[in-house]
């Protein structure tokens, strides 16, 4: 069984490729030919989403696995069973759930519970408590065991060639490159801005950012304050524009302009940069790579290739960030 999933997980990364190399068209109409290159095209972002979802999936059974087998080859040498060894080190060193814990989690989300006081909720927010401790031993185990029996994973997932653009901070040298879609009304988007700091600060000239504009229809002031920052850039001071429009809850024509004279631009070549839109092909571009790259929403960022959308925290970049650091030093 473990080698028929194995066998799956090789066959993945080709699979795609091998369809791709078909030569005959999809279907004619007329003298007309549909190709598949032009229909994926067309779809591509739900081919994006389809690999995703696959990769996912494979990962989480052959962690599941990866765990189990850690879990037997330590029980065999202890001489007990997975489930002795579970007991010992897993559920009799999770700690119970303090009043103040308990407490802290009420005040954290006492908004949802619709009026109900803490002794009504509290063995829901104990047993969530728990499961978290429960959860955090399991996996200070694992991590001690993949240490003793050392452990390596060859399942990648899969990646998207994404452009970097024209607005990049960072050296080109960099091992891991981040390109991000991004919206300058989306609430998320904001919220993303400091996990995005916390990256460029803790791995510094190993990360190269490339800025993308996305801007959803939805938002009226989102395509403005991209053509504003492009013409920003146009000065030289993208970056500094960038953060002032990111920190701003007004996105009106008058803020926009008020953050160009903040930065010290050139209002005469900025006004007549937004008044003429000089910049559209450039956001519709960057809209189309995004579309090609399965963006359905913001912020998305691809690093190295490796997708990973929404307000994420610092970790979750951290951890596909190492992992890619961990690849890069092994080739």
């Amino acid at each position: 069984m473990r080698k028929t999933i194995l066998c799956t997980i090789a066959f993945t990364a080709c699979s795609l490729l091998a369809t791709a190399a078909v030569a005959e068209p999809l279907a004619t109409v007329g003298d007309r030919k549909i190709e598949r290159a032009d229909v994926e095209k067309v779809v591509a972002g739900q081919l994006v989403a389809i690999e995703n979802n696959r990769y996912k999936a494979l990962r989480e059974g052959l962690d599941a696995m990866v765990a189990e087998t850690l879990m037997e080859l330590e029980a065999k040498e202890r001489g007990v069973t997975v489930q002795e060894l579970a007991n010992a080190e897993i559920m009799a060193k999770a700690s119970e759930p303090t009043d103040d814990e308990v407490k802290a989690l009420y005040e954290q989300h006492k908004d949802s519970f619709k009026g109900a006081s803490i002794d009504d909720m509290r063995p829901r927010l104990v047993d969530y408590l728990k499961q978290g401790k429960l959860a955090a031993q399991q996996e200070t185990l694992l991590t001690a065991l993949r240490a003793k029996y050392p452990t390596t994973i060859a399942l990648r997932p899969p990646t998207v060639k994404v452009e970097v653009g024209s607005r990049v901070k960072g050296p080109a040298t960099a091992p891991v490159t981040i390109v991000e879609f991004s919206d300058y009304e989306c609430p998320f988007c904001k919220r993303a801005e400091p996990s995005i700091k916390q990256v460029l600060d803790t791995y510094g000239d190993k990360i190269r950012l490339s800025y993308r504009d996305y801007p959803l229809d939805f938002h009226a002031n989102a395509r403005p304050a991209s053509l504003a920052a492009h013409c920003a850039n146009a000065q030289g001071k993208f970056w500094e524009y960038h953060e002032k429009v990111m920190a701003s809850e007004d996105l009106s024509k008058a803020a926009l302009e008020k953050i160009a004279d903040d930065s010290k631009l050139d209002r005469a070549k900025f006004d007549e940069c937004f008044a003429k839109d000089e910049f559209k092909a450039a956001i519709d571009a960057d809209m189309a790579a995004g579309v090609a790259a399965g963006v359905n929403g913001t912020p998305a960022f691809f690093i190295n290739g490796r997708m990973l959308d929404g307000a994420q925290p610092f970790e979750a970049f951290k951890e596909i960030i190492d992992e890619e650091l961990a690849w890069q030093s092994k080739k």
